[in-house]
């Protein structure tokens, strides 16, 4: 997602450019954490049915089900389910890989902000100056985890990834704002 931010003249062209970085707070993140929440509630209580002999969850039959081996291992997998369910809620909650890349001529300044696990590295917020950047580089992997990834190439050999992770662009969207970002900064593009 791009914002651009316009100078007060309408014929000139926009001096700051943000891209926003979703993070953990897409819809597939709260789908999958959704699910494995229900699943894991539904196998805990059917193993804590089995163990006091009364039917917690209305649709099973719980007469069938013995606690040693089955309802343990029910219990075992529902308690391990609802901790990564538990996980998965706090990383969308802390918007963990979040944040944004602002890129502003008129101050001459990279801003790169993303929002990490909570502690001294909870707010990851790099400045640089357009000045040390050398190029915007592309890397496309394919095969069964493919990648597309942007760069930000800085003197000193230092390549910062500008897109988010889990984010899978298409290669046409990747294209696309690869080369905005290098006509933007005036830098050459490689890797397409």
């Amino acid at each position: 997602m791009i914002n651009n931010i316009a100078n007060t003249t309408k014929l000139s062209k926009p001096k700051i450019r943000r891209y926003i970085i979703i993070g953990e707070r897409r819809i597939s993140n709260y789908w999958w954490a959704c699910l494995i929440l229900l699943g894991s509630c539904g196998f805990l209580l059917s193993g804590i049915s089995a163990y006091i002999g009364v039917n917690l969850v209305p649709f099973l039959q719980i007469k069938d089900l013995s606690f040693f081996p089955q309802g343990l291992l029910m219990s075992f997998y529902g308690s391990i389910g609802l901790l990564l369910s538990l996980y998965w809620w706090f990383n969308i909650f802390w918007n963990v890989g979040g944040g944004f890349n602002e890129f502003n001529k008129l101050d001459n300044s990279i801003r790169i902000f993303r929002w990490g696990y909570p502690g001294k590295t909870r707010r990851i917020d790099l400045s640089y100056s357009i000045k040390e950047v050398m190029a915007i580089k592309v890397l496309l992997k394919q095969g069964l985890d493919s990648q597309r990834t942007i760069f930000l190439k800085l003197k000193g050999n230092r390549e910062i990834p500008l897109t988010g992770i889990g984010e899978p662009l298409t290669l046409k969207e990747i294209e696309k704002q690869a080369s905005e970002l290098a006509n933007f900064l005036q830098v050459p593009l490689e890797g397409l």
